[in-house]
C-alpha cells in the first residue's frame, strides 16, 4: 500500500533522513522506530506532504504521491495524527470530529443558495456519523463535551476519531501514547488494534517499545536519519545492531 524509495531530506547541512527505503503491506500495523532526533517525524512529514523530499519518491496504493499537498492526500485516502495534539480546544468534542469531514461536503456558498434542507440533512448525517466515530474510538461519553474539558488521554484518542472522519485506507499516528499512563497506552493499543481489525493499514511512530512489539506486524528502525532494520517484531527484536542502537537486553528478552 506504501512504499517509500530512497527518500532523503535535508535542513541546511543536517540529513534528517538519508536514502530510507521500506514498503507497508495493507491490513497491517508498521511500526517505525528509534531514538530522538532518529528522523522519524521528519519521515512522516515528508509522506504526508508537509515536506517536499531532497531526492526519493513516494508511491500510496500504486501511485506517485512525492510532494502532493496533505489536502490531496486526504482526498486519496491517508490521514494522520501529531506527536503534538492538534485539537480545536474552542470547539466540542464533536464539531471537532466533525471537522474530518470536511472533504467530503459541500458547504460552499453556493451549495448553500440550493438548498437549505439538502445542506441540513448532510449535517445531520455527518454529526451521526461523527458519534459513530467517536463511539469507536471510546470517547462517546464526551459527545456533548467542550474539547476543554476532556482530559489528555481521551484528546489523544479523539484525534484519531478525527482521522478516521476522513475515511481513510492508511492511517499514520505519530506518537498516539506520548504522556499517557498505563491505562492510557493500553487503551490506544488496543483502539490501534480495532484500526487494523476493521481493514485499514495502519503507520505508528511511537517510543513504548513495549507497546511497539506487542501490536506490530513489521517495524523499521531509523537510526540517524538512516534505516538501520526492518522486519518482523521477532527479527528486530535479535537484531544486534537495533539492540545496541536503541532496544537494549530487557526489551529482548521481554516475553
Amino acid at each position: 500500500m506504501l512504499e517509500i524509495q530512497g527518500i532523503s531530506k535535508s535542513f541546511g547541512g543536517v540529513r534528517a533522513v538519508d536514502d530510507v527505503s521500506f514498503t507497508v503491506e495493507p491490513g497491517t500495523i508498521h511500526s517505525v522506530i528509534g531514538p530522538n532526533g532518529a528522523g522519524k517525524t521528519t519521515l512522516f512529514n515528508l509522506i504526508t506532504g508537509i515536506y517536499i523530499p531532497n531526492a526519493g519518491r513516494v508511491s500510496f496504493d500504486g501511485r506517485d504521491i512525492t510532494g502532493l499537498r496533505p489536502d490531496k492526500l486526504a482526498g486519496l485516502g491517508m490521514s494522520r495524527t501529531f506527536q503534538n495534539l492538534q485539537v480545536c480546544m474552542n470547539m466540542t468534542a464533536l464539531e471537532n470530529v466533525m471537522l474530518g469531514s470536511h472533504l467530503r461536503l459541500n458547504h460552499g456558498i453556493l451549495a448553500g443558495m440550493a438548498g437549505s434542507r439538502k445542506l441540513a440533512r448532510r449535517d445531520d448525517a455527518c454529526r451521526e456519523e461523527a458519534v459513530e466515530f467517536m463511539q469507536f474510538a471510546g470517547v462517546g461519553q464526551y459527545v456533548d463535551s467542550n474539547a476543554a474539558q476532556m482530559p489528555f488521554g481521551a484528546l489523544k484518542r479523539l484525534e484519531i476519531a478525527r482521522a478516521l472522519a476522513t475515511r481513510p485506507s492508511l492511517l499514520l499516528l505519530d506518537e498516539p501514547a506520548a504522556g499517557l499512563n498505563h491505562t492510557e497506552t493500553g487503551e490506544i493499543s488496543d483502539l490501534i488494534k480495532k484500526i487494523a481489525g476493521s481493514g485499514l493499514t495502519v503507520v505508528l511512530v511511537e517510543h513504548d517499545m513495549k507497546m511497539v512489539m506487542h501490536i506490530s506486524n513489521h517495524v523499521t528502525v531509523l537510526n540517524y536519519g538512516t534505516k538501520l532494520a526492518s522486519g518482523t517484531v521477532a527479527e528486530v527484536r535479535q537484531n544486534p545492531a537495533v539492540i545496541s542502537a536503541y532496544l537494549g537486553t530487557t526489551v529482548q528478552q521481554e516475553k
